[in-house]
């Protein structure tokens, strides 16, 4: 699928509504592109951002810089706290064709362990067909290295116009996929680039379908990406590529989507694992209501079992057909954007999947919408920080309609929940206290909320927090063992979270 279905696609989305209701989040545009005279300082970012752990953020415009005559041909930028509530932008590096590259899409540029950025245009370079690239910091400055130039061997073998960003593995190796390839390689996917003898040595390790997105690695060093759907009954693939123990690579479709109105079509955005091995994406289209899906895929014996969960019900209520993949926080809340927009506007949300408590389903929570003025089109994934806050890229809107970098506030804290007993062992008929402490990543903690104090399905007895701390105290605990769970259902401001089982032990009186 071509760049140019996906730009009509969010720009054919219109609409008319009026006022925009109140929203518990507050939304910050961080900076404004093309501020500067003929849009040196950028134009139309599409990638997601990338933080060094020190307060700057550093992503890709497609257009814009200096690079390049009439609308240029992108840019590298680092966004910098300026010490006074804003920010400074800084381009780092402007790309200009040939020979360093053009047009880096959904470029994720990523750090290496000595503070180099890596990343890919879509075109440019030596062949015209892309390239992937370094910027190490010299001084105050930042020198480009072409890595490699695609399509360099013979029929474009090695492919070309790769999209998104890469991944490292533990060798220093890097990954990609291909938006486009050559003749001879009209079905290459993926790439691996390694360092060798000075340079670098590019091979395609997978051919499944022309991929616009990026790829995961697990720990175990499996790579995980999709396919794009590509005609009719084709809806697209979640694939896992793994080490096969002579330097090549067994692969494996773990998924295979079905549409409309089952689990959606045209995978979007890099899939995100969390720490028990599940796999997340989006699909652009798609689904029980046709507006695309949040996706979860969970390994098993037998391979995967698929869960597509609550989301994008109504274009005019949920935002419908994202792009972007999604950002997981601690306790397994969901983040992403849509290009459709919520409350009637068409140009984009940011939303929340929050995760259930006990037996519950995830629940969508419309966190912002897009107007123009704060940006719209959002393209790329989000990225969390420490505090709850949200940060992001919008393809256009702001200011002079070139795209900005927000940041969106106000989301609710994720908390953990703690539970413990006393006295434990306890005899029949003497009172056993339940002492449940909710903590959270605001500083602050829940107050004034109802703590559930439950064995199994059954709440045994309430408590209200007070100060993050609830007590449940009772002398009905039959002889034996008795495993109690706390479960905090959460608010606006403070997601839910459930405590591991306390067994409490019963013992008869006397003993």
């Amino acid at each position: 699928m071509k760049r140019a279905y996906f730009i009509c696609l969010f720009l054919c989305l219109t609409n008319t509504f009026a006022a925009r209701p109140v929203q518990a989040q507050t939304e910050t545009v961080l900076y404004n592109f093309c501020s500067q005279p003929s849009c040196s300082d950028g134009s139309g970012p599409m990638s997601q951002l990338t933080s060094d752990g020190k307060g700057n953020f550093y992503g890709t415009t497609e257009r814009g810089g200096q690079g390049c005559a009439g609308s240029g041909c992108g840019t590298v930028f680092e966004l910098s706290p300026n010490g006074s509530g804003g920010w400074n932008e800084t381009v780092i590096h402007s790309f200009t064709d040939a020979p360093d590259g053009a047009a880096p899409l959904l470029s994720l540029v990523i750090f290496d362990s000595v503070g180099n950025l890596y990343g890919t245009t879509e075109s440019g370079g030596a062949n015209g067909a892309g390239t992937v690239f370094e910027l190490s910091p010299v001084g105050t400055s930042w020198t480009e290295n072409v890595l490699y130039n695609f399509c360099s061997a013979a029929n474009c073998a090695d492919g070309g116009g790769p999209a998104a960003g890469l991944i490292f593995d533990p060798a220093g190796n890097l990954y990609g996929t291909f938006l486009a390839s050559g003749d001879s390689a009209s079905s290459a996917t993926v790439f691996e680039l390694s360092p060798s003898d000075g340079g670098w040595t590019e091979q395609v390790i997978y051919e499944a379908g022309a991929s616009e997105f990026g790829l995961t690695m697990d720990d175990s060093g499996n790579v995980y990406g999709t396919t794009g759907a590509i005609g009719y009954f084709d809806y697209g693939t979640v694939f896992e590529l793994s080490p096969n123990g002579s330097g090549g690579w067994n692969p494996t479709v773990i998924h295979t989507f079905a549409g409309y109105p089952k689990d959606g079509w045209n995978p979007v955005g890099n899939p995100v694992l969390d720490q028990a091995g599940n796999l997340y994406g989006t699909t652009n289209g798609g689904g029980p209501k046709g507006h695309g899906t949040v996706y979860k895929l969970s390994p098993n014996e037998g391979g995967w079992t698929e869960e597509i969960l609550p989301a994008f019900r109504e274009c005019i209520v949920d935002g419908c057909t994202p792009v972007a993949g999604v950002v997981l926080d601690a306790d397994g809340n969901i983040y992403g954007t849509t290009q459709g927009g919520s409350d009637g506007y068409a140009m984009g949300t940011v939303y929340e999947l929050v995760a259930p408590v006990g037996k519950g389903k995830y629940k969508e929570v419309p966190l912002w919408s897009f107007t123009g003025t704060d940006g719209s089109y959002p393209m790329a994934s989000l990225i969390l920080d420490r505090a709850g806050n949200l940060y992001g890229t919008t393809y256009q809107g702001g200011s002079s309609n070139a795209g900005v970098v927000f940041e969106v506030t106000g989301v609710r804290a994720t908390t953990t929940t703690a539970l413990s007993s006393s006295p434990n062992p306890s005899q029949s008929g003497q009172a056993v206290t339940f002492t449940a402490v909710v903590a959270s990543t605001f500083g602050t903690q829940p107050d004034g909320e109802t703590v559930s104090f439950m064995k199994g399905k059954t709440v045994l007895g309430t408590g209200t927090l007070s100060g993050g701390s609830a007590t449940f105290t009772t002398s009905t605990l039959k002889v034996g063992t008795t495993s109690v769970t706390a479960v905090y259902g959460g608010d606006s401001n403070f997601a839910g979270s459930t405590s591991k089982a306390v067994k409490q032990l019963v013992k008869k009186a006397g003993e």
